[in-house]
């Protein structure tokens, strides 16, 4: 399998490159340079490993939730790649591959993975990892007020993302004794990757055209008085 995944959800830019079973990561936290950035990282690491795009059998992304001028730019960056090498796509939820990275950073079965959304509110979704080390939805994913985000069963879980940094009282609040937070923890594009190929051997892959990001609201700032 020979697959490149790209990630801009959040302030890091990062980009990851699946071959033959080994996996490479190009990953920087720079807050408004991921279109800078991104297509540099994608070519190095080919470059690295003596490929071509055309070499490859997927691109993937994260495809959202999170920062929208991020997922617009990972969507774009992946919609343009893939139509010029004729290649299909596989979009892997950000908050998914946030919870895939906590289980890879923390040895963690259950993350209730959350973004700052702003406006008061979180991404949210519950993830548990399966017998093939996935991660897997444990309930739909939304955007929520903290206090009114959607409580899972079980006592096992784990907090993940910049919505615990920001809203860790109140989601404390609602959900009751969480074991650890991980506040500061980031998508990352070998987390993409992993599960970009599961997924692509599940039959997720799609052609460029239907590679589509995923915002869970279409409100983008607050209206004015």
């Amino acid at each position: 399998m020979k697959l490149l995944a790209i990630d801009t959800t959040e302030d890091a830019c990062s980009a990851a490159l699946l071959f033959d079973g080994d996996t490479v990561e190009r990953f920087e936290l720079a807050p408004r340079r991921h279109s800078e950035l991104i297509l540099p990282m994608m070519d190095g690491l080919l470059a690295d490993a003596g490929l071509r795009i055309g070499d490859l059998d997927a691109l993937a992304f994260g495809c959202g939730p999170g920062a929208f001028t991020g997922v617009r730019i990972a969507t774009a960056i992946v919609q343009g790649a893939a139509l010029g090498a004729d290649l299909p796509v596989v979009p892997v939820s950000s908050l998914q591959a946030l919870a895939q990275g906590t289980l890879r950073e923390h040895a963690t079965a259950a993350v209730l993975a959350a973004f700052d959304a702003r406006m008061g509110e979180v991404y949210w979704g519950a993830f548990r990892v399966d017998a093939g080390g996935i991660m897997r939805a444990a309930g739909a994913e939304g955007v929520y007020a903290p206090h009114q985000v959607a409580v899972p069963a079980g006592d096992d879980w784990v907090g993940s993302g910049s919505g615990w940094q920001v809203y860790a009282d109140q989601l404390v609040a609602r959900l009751g004794d969480v074991r650890r937070c991980h506040g500061t923890a980031m998508v990352h594009a070998c987390d993409v990757a992993q599960l970009a190929a599961v997924l692509y051997a599940e039959g997720a892959g799609v052609a460029a055209s239907q590679a589509q990001p995923v915002y869970l609201r279409n409100q983008v700032a607050w209206a004015k008085s």
